[in-house]
């Protein structure tokens, strides 16, 4: 039982962040469709009223940018990313989690690299009060914090997840990686 229980625990832990990742497509989701309905409003009090919320298209940036930098964790569990597979299709199981390792383990430095160059801007934002350029005069540090903890968050599910191949491939459990950090396909979809 302890045997199985510990050639698990990758397969667990991305089971983990599969559900977490759900849940916070979900409120980006319910934010997307609150905005929509921002913009909808808007548009119609300046059509009848002559006058408008103001902002939105202000808002609706800052709501895209979050939404995009938190759905990349989503994406990279449901294995969504694209992928060039012209070769891994033609290698073994084995070849093709190694693969799988290197890629996930790509997107884990270039999600940190982002994510240390985001810090410094959302720093130089906070520490000098910038505001922007705009009538809503929103202090950046706000937006900037949404942006920079979806890209923290991927660094720390784009690890996970290079950890839990690295781990299946340790255990010899390699078709076991295609489940975890794999090329999505169509036909798996169909099953």
């Amino acid at each position: 039982m302890s045997e199985r229980r510990a050639q698990s625990w990758p397969v667990r832990v991305f089971g983990l962040l599969s559900r977490i990742n759900y849940a916070i497509a979900l409120i980006g989701g319910v934010v997307l469709l609150a905005t929509v309905i921002f913009i909808l409003v808007d548009i119609v009090l300046r059509q009848t009223a002559g006058r408008g919320l103001g902002g939105s298209d202000e808002i609706s940036g800052y709501v895209i940018a979050g939404v995009a930098a938190w759905g990349f964790s989503y994406a990279l569990v449901e294995r969504a990313h694209v992928r060039i597979d012209v070769l891994t299709g033609r290698l073994p199981a084995a070849g093709r989690a190694l693969f799988d390792l290197i890629a996930a383990a790509s997107l884990t430095f270039v999600a940190a690299l982002v994510t240390s160059y985001g810090w410094r801007v959302f720093y130089r934002s906070w520490d000098r009060d910038s505001r922007a350029n705009t009538p809503l005069e929103t202090p950046l540090w706000i937006p900037q914090s949404i942006w920079l903890g979806g890209w923290a968050w991927l660094t720390l599910v784009a690890g996970m997840v290079t950890i839990c191949i690295a781990a299946l491939m340790l255990m010899q459990r390699f078709d076991t990686v295609q489940s975890v950090g794999g090329i999505g396909s169509e036909l798996e979809d169909e099953q």
